[in-house]
């Protein structure tokens, strides 16, 4: 299907013909097939983009900063889905040789709309009214029903600037519903999500539901230049999938630009049936931390600025750190800046916990950067969860985390009603390229254990922090001794791949990061799942991998079909066993993201990796996870089952906006 035949919404002059109440939704938004297409989905592409690589199943490398920019886009797909293992989705005991390709039915609707100057907000006096921010909000309810047959959780959301001030300076930032963070979705396996994006804001927008397996609804995952076209301004967007296979903790952020550090984002929690015999610790409360990296800029100043010519590849340093969205800097000392640190969303809440039992803290790092360090002064806490796999408890006192990714931690205590002590949250600051005169990487929340019905426990916390060195090293924290509860071997692989991670400087003077020599460039008019499907359905050979030796083999990088200059992407037939040795030539931590998977994580280290590893690996019952890092100058391998059709994209990018 041309391009030019995709275009919904618009009339003739190419002006787009909007809606503009919530009763405009209607079921056409999301069209339905009304064509067959070939792209049968036996085929996986990863597409790199860094970098990113596009697995079809299609694999991408994302460079640090490296931005999407998306378009409004309708696209439903309709398939059989392949049988998928309940946690990775694999099946683990089908016969590559017999896989019987799913001949999906698609129609793919584009709007492309150019805003005029009419269409860009400004901050009116309303908006710069505070944003409550109740931290209760991120507290999940004992009396969710787990067992709730399955239903469709619809939302309707309004994406828009807000001057907003977490920490007590204002900037503008972009939120939902003008909530900082936005809200929380929660629902459990099997059931349906529906959001209404309406943006209102002045520039293009996406959602990306991090983490999301989006088995059968790929065109959902909402990467701009890969699966689908940002959402202009003054248009809407409906994001409808099932949550099959999964469970845990997850979030969702914008994926157009930067916009994570903006604003754009908030939790994801999917309960399963079993959640209470998977956690092998009971608790008695649940509840949602999110640990931001915070500037005082919008993301679009500062990617100007890190990816001007000549600029060394020197990334944003934030300026505060924030827990749930809420920060206390001190006005006198912000360089001038709008400050009001007396408004009522500012400064960190306490966390306050029955003493004799046990809590569950689900933490995330929703930030664009840093990675945090994470402390209970005098008390130990066991992880049992990561990335949505839960893990039979470990204890720690410290906890690393890096962008994107998830750790349940759950909180034990033989400590008095009334004792109080600090929760300490500290971006690792030796790994930011540039001093910054405003940066404080840590901030502090009271833990007040507290008995039910008794006094309040206003104690302010006399507590030490741990006594050891605080790390200074940006990695992944230490993860060999967290087995996942639910065992699986990691197959034998069946294709083998390298990538060389780095940063080059080429013509004018331009830092960019790589996959392999290949820097991606996002098409936010073409993306790739729709030349994919085009290719497919036009029996292209050069998108059937014919061209290349008359039978497409498992797993290759196709470069006939893509500009392997800007656009990497590895292509697979059949289910295959994938292991991706990345190794980092760069001097920062990369964190490593793939869309519409889990990987096992087999093996890291510092310089060069061992030359027997195949010989040494654990494949009885590795860690699985969707974020895992690639330590400066260190490498990483990953093993990961290729058997989710659709194109997904894959980036190491020391800023992760995934």
């Amino acid at each position: 299907m041309a391009d030019q035949e995709r275009l919904l919404h618009v009339d003739e002059e190419g002006q787009y013909k909007g809606r503009h109440s919530e009763t405009d939704w209607e079921e056409d938004d999301v069209p339905g097939p009304d064509s067959k297409s070939i792209f049968g989905w036996k085929t996986a592409l990863f597409v790199t983009l860094v970098a990113t690589i596009c697995m079809v199943s299609l694999g991408y490398i994302m460079s640090d900063w490296a931005f999407y920019m998306p378009a409004s886009t309708s696209v439903e797909t309709h398939q059989d889905a392949p049988a998928t293992n309940m946690d990775i989705g694999m099946n683990m005991d089908a016969n590559v040789d017999n896989v019987i390709p799913v001949v999906s039915s698609a129609k793919i609707s584009i709007s492309i709309p150019m805003p005029t100057l009419e269409s860009i907000s400004t901050v009116t006096p309303s908006s710069l009214a505070p944003i409550p921010n109740d931290q209760d909000k991120y507290i999940l309810s004992n009396d969710w029903d787990y067992q709730a047959p399955p239903q469709r959780r619809e939302y309707f959301w309004t994406v828009a600037e807000k001057e907003y001030n977490p920490d007590g300076v204002y900037r503008t930032m972009i939120l939902i519903n003008e909530e900082y963070p936005g809200p929380m979705i929660e629902v459990n396996e099997g059931d349906s999500i529906v959001v209404h994006v309406d943006n209102q804001g002045s520039n293009a927008t996406a959602i990306h539901w991090h983490g999301m397996y989006q088995n059968g609804t790929n065109h959902m995952d909402g990467t701009v230049g890969i699966t689908q076209c940002p959402i202009a301004p003054r248009s809407k967007f409906t994001y409808e999938f099932k949550v099959i296979g999964q469970s845990g903790t997850y979030w969702y952020h914008g994926h157009q630009g930067v916009q994570s550090a903006d604003g754009l984002y908030g939790p994801l929690i999917i309960h399963s049936k079993d959640e209470r015999h998977l956690q092998q610790l009971g608790y008695h409360t649940d509840r949602v931390v999110m640990l931001t990296d915070h500037y005082w800029h919008l993301s679009s100043e500062l990617l100007l600025e890190y990816m001007k010519s000549d600029a060394e590849n020197a990334e944003p340093v934030p300026m505060s750190a924030l827990i749930n969205g809420r920060g206390m800097r001190d006005c006198s000392d912000v360089g001038g800046r709008r400050c009001d640190n007396s408004t009522s969303n500012v400064g960190v809440l306490p966390f306050l916990f029955e003493p004799g039992k046990n809590h569950r803290l689900r933490i995330i790092n929703t930030g664009a950067f840093a990675e945090f360090q994470l402390s209970i002064d005098e008390h130990e806490f066991a992880i049992t969860e990561v990335d949505g796999v839960d893990v039979m408890p470990a204890w720690f006192h410290r906890m690393l985390i890096n962008p994107a990714q998830r750790y349940s931690m759950i909180l034990t205590n033989n400590f008095a009603p009334g004792e109080a002590f600090w929760f300490r949250a500290k971006m690792i600051g030796d790994c930011f390229a540039e001093p910054n005169l405003y940066l404080q990487t840590e901030t502090w929340a009271p833990v007040r254990w507290q008995s039910m019905g008794g006094g309040e426990n206003t104690a302010i916390p006399m507590s030490n922090d741990f006594p050891e060195a605080i790390t200074q090293i940006c990695k992944d924290l230490d993860t060999r001794k967290l087995k996942p509860v639910v065992p699986m071997v990691a197959p034998e692989p069946t294709v083998s791949l390298y990538f060389r991670v780095n940063f080059e400087i080429g013509g004018w003077q331009l830092s960019r990061g790589k996959f392999n020599q290949s820097s991606f460039q996002a098409d936010i008019q073409h993306p790739t799942l729709f030349r994919t499907i085009d290719g497919f359905n036009k029996k292209d050979e050069a998108f059937t991998g014919h061209s290349l030796l008359g039978i497409p083999p498992p797993a290759f990088i196709n470069s006939d079909a893509f500009d392997l200059e800007r656009e990497m992407v590895l292509q697979t037939e059949g289910i295959q066993v994938v292991d991706i040795m990345l190794q980092n030539f760069d001097d920062g931590n990369h964190p490593l993201h793939l869309h519409g998977y889990k990987f096992f994580v087999m093996a890291q280290g510092h310089g060069y990796p061992p030359d027997n590893i195949l010989d040494n690996l654990d494949v009885s019952n590795p860690l699985r996870r969707d974020t895992a890092s690639v330590e400066a100058f260190g490498w990483t391998l990953i093993r990961l089952v290729a058997d989710n059709p659709g194109v997904w994209g894959e980036y190491s990018s020391q800023t992760v906006f995934p």
